[in-house]
């Protein structure tokens, strides 16, 4: 169901609002681009910051600006599983083909827990999901042989995983447990090439809101056996990988989105703030390496 360059995109805002246009212009942009699906309301679209009514307009406005052209991977997580299960209906109703869930956060749930909360989503919904699997966020990592018995539990829900755990390991240990038919995206760009290499299929990319171009050619890339093109990609998208989280995210994507679109609204919502100058230097510099300014 899903493969490729995937932007996780970022949310447009004019004074605290959401700007519808901006946004349809950009999942117009995103698509001429290459991009082979979508993922609105994740965190770099700063849906932590939503109250549930946005959040899901946001969907809707995204699946009826791509009108079937890509998938729509929405974001559905939460730490309350009755809280998670209506967002998985509503994620459904606005038009979404996916929902992207991370394990409940903050709670700090047993893999016994994870495994219950899920199996309580998979019970009460027919739309599939994929795994959002990042500690570094969450504080709750879903181990591979819980993966696995997610998996296996409910193999026509849970059809992949954007693993942003850091550990290229995974891949190898997630295929064994889950199969080969699982579908496995690096949820961390920097590392999207070595993730491929190991079995992945795709990214689920920062980046790919500023170059979607290039990440959509890189993942093609690979995919085709082009590997010294990928690698050559991978070069020139690495320092603006490492740009993207010079400050805290979205800042910096959302500046280089203003570099990159002139116009573009580079507004955060509370408690963001801007990003800082050695980042704008840092995005800077990765910009013009990547031949965008």
């Amino acid at each position: 169901m899903f493969s490729g360059s995937i932007p996780a995109l970022v949310t447009p805002f004019h004074d605290g609002a959401f700007a519808e246009e901006d946004f349809r212009a950009l999942v117009e942009w995103q698509i001429a681009e290459g991009s082979s699906a979508l993922v609105p309301c994740g965190t770099t679209g700063e849906a932590a910051t939503m109250p549930k009514d946005e959040h899901f307009h946001i969907v809707r406005v995204c699946a009826d600006q791509a009108k079937g052209r890509v998938k729509i991977l929405a974001g559905a997580g939460s730490n309350d599983t009755k809280v998670a299960i209506d967002n998985v209906h509503a994620a459904r109703d606005a038009g979404a083909d996916a929902a992207l869930m991370v394990p409940p956060y903050y709670n700090r749930p047993s893999q016994e827990g994870i495994f219950r909360h899920f199996a309580a989503v998979a019970e009460a919904t027919d739309l599939p999901i994929v795994l959002y699997n990042v500690p570094g966020r969450t504080v709750t990592d879903i181990q591979p042989a819980t993966m696995a018995r997610i998996v296996q539990a409910f193999p026509e829900t849970f059809v992949g995983v954007k693993d942003a755990t850091g550990s290229l390991s995974r891949v190898s240990e997630q295929r064994a447990g889950c199969g080969t038919g699982f579908v496995q995206l690096s949820g961390n760009d920097e590392t999207a090439l070595a993730f491929n290499a190991m079995g992945g299929v795709g990214c689920v990319s920062v980046t790919a809101n500023v170059a979607p171009k290039l990440c959509a050619e890189f993942q093609a890339a690979w995919a085709t056996g082009d590997n010294a093109r990928a690698l050559a990609l991978h070069d020139k998208l690495y320092p603006l990988h490492i740009a993207m989280f010079t400050d805290a995210s979205p800042g910096p994507v959302k500046y280089a989105m203003g570099r990159v679109r002139p116009g573009f609204p580079q507004e955060l919502r509370l408690p963001m703030t801007e990003a800082g100058e050695a980042s704008r230097k840092a995005v800077d510099a990765a910009l013009e390496f990547a031949g965008l300014v």
